[in-house]
């Protein structure tokens, strides 16, 4: 599995609400692309046509619109003052947007999964299910394994938390629990050498931040969001009442998935004794504020699980670490 052939033709895909990740390997090194899987709207004009053709901008004509999707559609959403839109929220295939999965299409094709001759053995990221939500999560992940058989690849989907497992614990011989903060949804998997024992996943993440900031700002969570990825930090300045509103949501989100994690230990049975205490780790795009691990670690020890922690890290590379363990497993089982 570690031929140049196998690593050629295997990708990993982190299909997430904020971005799409894919994850290949040349010559034994890892390589990420990825997206903002967002868009917007403006009315179409042959000129505005033209000048982002001619500027290399991600866009589609549809009836009287023009579609920016991609990375520049943040930028075009500030600049204008408009909420970007989605395909997916959270966590799944969006479906109050028709065009989701068209949309999502394009998005992997510009990252090199368009398929025909480029066709890959692809391991994608799924979310685990939130509580009663069971035959959504089986929708999102036939809908997204179809739309990657219809362009040619083989598909097969991986669990969000697990695969942040196989990222960050060879060293623990995939033993521990990984947890990826993701924009729609936070993923929760216990796993015990690369079984998983549970897996869950909690609504309150990335987007219920911006979006419960946003409301008691009275700022477009858009804007909200660039706060929070730009210059928030636990230590850093909370004078203003965004960064307030960002602490206090995050702190939210931290207490629900430490709660949830007691219930899912407190719900499981014949949980094996590991005989050692395990690795926690945190990624995603929620967890890079300044002082996350800190605070998710100070948390933690108000309410100790019953499985002893060696440690709460960080993954070494947060936001491509669902792609790259989505990629291992390819590798691997592919």
């Amino acid at each position: 599995m570690n031929s140049k052939t196998a690593e050629k033709g295997r990708l990993g895909l982190d299909v997430g609400t904020s971005r799409i990740v894919a994850a290949s390997r040349a010559d034994g090194d890892y390589q990420f692309r990825s997206h903002l899987n967002a868009f917007v709207t403006m009315p179409l004009t042959q000129m505005a046509a033209r000048t982002l053709a001619k500027e290399g901008v991600l866009h589609a004509v549809e009836g009287n619109e023009i579609i920016i999707y991609g990375n520049e559609a943040e930028r075009f959403a500030d600049l204008f003052h408009l909420e970007t839109r989605r395909p997916m929220s959270g966590g799944i295939i969006n479906p109050d947007e028709p065009q989701a999965l068209a949309l999502v299409r394009r998005l992997l094709e510009a990252l090199g999964a368009g398929g025909g001759e480029n066709s890959y053995r692809i391991c994608y990221s799924v979310p685990a299910a939130p509580l009663g939500r069971d035959a959504v999560v089986t929708y999102h992940e036939t809908a997204l394994g179809d739309l990657l058989s219809d362009m040619g690849h083989q598909a097969r989907p991986i669990n969000e938390g697990l695969a942040v497992i196989y990222s960050e614990l060879e060293d623990t011989n995939y033993t521990g629990i990984g947890i990826s903060f993701g924009g729609g949804l936070c993923n929760v998997c216990l796993a015990y050498l690369s079984a998983p024992l549970f897996s869950f996943s909690v609504a309150k993440a990335g987007d219920f931040i911006d979006s419960s900031a946003a409301a008691v700002t009275n700022e477009l969570a858009t804007r909200v969001r660039i706060v929070k990825e730009k210059s928030f930090g636990f230590n850093g300045n909370l004078t203003d009442k965004v960064r307030q509103a960002i602490q206090i949501y995050y702190q939210d989100m931290i207490q629900e998935v430490i709660e949830e994690l007691h219930k899912a230990f407190s719900d499981v049975r014949n949980v094996p004794k590991l005989g050692r205490a395990v690795p926690l780790v945190l990624s995603g795009g929620s967890a890079l504020a300044g002082g996350f691990r800190e605070r998710f670690e100070a948390e933690l020890k108000k309410r100790p699980l019953p499985v002893s922690i060696a440690e709460v890290r960080l993954a070494a590379d947060p936001l491509n670490a669902t792609a790259r363990g989505a990629l291992v497993a390819a590798l691997a089982e592919m």
